[in-house]
């Protein structure tokens, strides 16, 4: 079996400092074989940086992944050649810096893909999100490039999350929906056995408009008028993640939502306690 937990959108510091908290603790409680993390909002709410992202593997991260707002910060255009575990939404044009897709490796020796993919309804029209998941899980099938394989769908609608999914059944280990902040309920295992859940939720402050200080985006919302930036809110964040265990086959066996700290009711899988 692999235990792989995977942790929703970091917002900010609030976020960053629930990862370096728990991350090193989730490892050693539940024996964790991966965790991924998605980072594109950890500075600042916007992007990441080489710091920031070194820092997440210091603590235990295996890899992180982006999406819209990938290179915010516009060092990552460089800085992301090098770092061979920051995947950046694969369906970019050809020569974008960086990978979409990245094999990563377990202490025990399990191989884990790990594809970044982003929507296009409601978001920056980029290449065919679902023939760039065709392509990449064709060459890494599970049990012969890879022991699992993990697809984060950085996408607004639902509907798009929901067929990518459908998709992918039987052929990727977890589909899982990142980019609206709001943790969704219904995590399940398809018919393939393809283990699914529409978004994972944010890791920051949930007192807050998405993990932003409330008071730009009412302002914004009430007067259509812009007077600032929006800053991260700095309340206690809560961790937001979802937990699978894949089997010998690379199929979910057993799914369940993660959150702790914060604002938001706790939840953890009962199949490590």
């Amino acid at each position: 079996m692999i235990r792989l937990l995977f942790i929703g959108d970091v917002v900010g510091r609030s976020g960053r400092a629930a990862i370096l908290e728990q991350v090193p603790l989730l490892r050693s409680r539940w024996e964790l074989d991966f965790i991924v993390v998605n980072g594109e909002n950890a500075a600042g709410g916007f992007g990441l940086t080489e710091a920031l992202f070194e820092e997440f593997l210091a603590a235990g991260v295996d890899a992180v992944t982006l999406g819209n707002h990938a290179f915010d910060q516009r060092e990552a255009l460089v800085f992301i050649e090098r770092q061979p575990r920051l995947i950046r939404p694969v369906n970019y044009p050809p020569g974008t810096p960086g990978r979409g897709a990245a094999v990563v490796e377990s202490a025990k020796g399990a191989k884990l893909l790990v594809v970044n993919v982003l929507g296009r309804i409601f978001m920056d029209a980029l290449d065919d999100p679902f023939a760039a998941v065709k392509r990449e899980l064709g060459a890494c099938p599970l049990g012969e490039g890879c022991d699992a394989s993990l697809i984060d769908f950085h996408a607004e609608a639902t509907s798009e999350k929901w067929a990518a999914a459908h998709l992918a059944d039987g052929k990727a280990s977890l589909v899982v929906g990142t980019h609206t902040h709001a943790p969704s309920a219904d995590h399940r295992i398809l018919a393939g056995g393809t283990g699914f859940m529409t978004d994972v939720g944010m890791t920051g402050d949930y007192d807050s408009v998405i993990g932003m200080d409330k008071d730009e985006p009412l302002r914004r919302f009430t007067t259509r008028i812009p007077s600032g930036r929006f800053e991260p809110a700095m309340g206690p964040a809560t961790l937001c993640a979802v937990a699978a265990e894949i089997g010998p086959d690379g199929l979910t066996k057993a799914i369940a939502p993660v959150r702790i700290g914060g604002l938001l009711s706790p939840a953890a899988p009962d199949f490590w306690n």
